[in-house]
């Protein structure tokens, strides 16, 4: 049961890359996407620690995984969703 290890991977490589681009670091769609995938690590991690499956390993930890990819691909395209919606929002108020 370690699926909340890709959010959070995600979460800390995102960070990490936003700190150091300069292009990510002042923009929204950023922040947004690491506070997504900041939740839903955090989200994991409660859940599993709330069942006390924190750090148990289940028999097929390539599911696991997966499922974790599962998770952390559904973030990035509610975010992707976010991103094109706040785009087109701002082309129609400039109409």
């Amino acid at each position: 049961m370690v699926c909340y290890a890709v959010p959070t991977i995600a979460a800390i490589v995102h960070g990490i890359l936003r700190k150091n681009k300069t292009s990510w670091n002042g923009s929204m769609q950023h922040l947004w996407l690491n506070l997504l995938l900041a939740g839903g690590a955090i989200f994991g991690l409660v859940d599993h620690w709330w069942n006390g499956e924190l750090f148990y390993i289940g028999d097929n930890i390539v599911l696991d995984l997966m499922l974790g990819v599962a998770i952390t691909v559904s973030i990035f395209i509610v975010w992707g969703l976010m991103v094109i919606y706040t785009k087109s929002k701002a082309e129609k108020t400039k109409e």
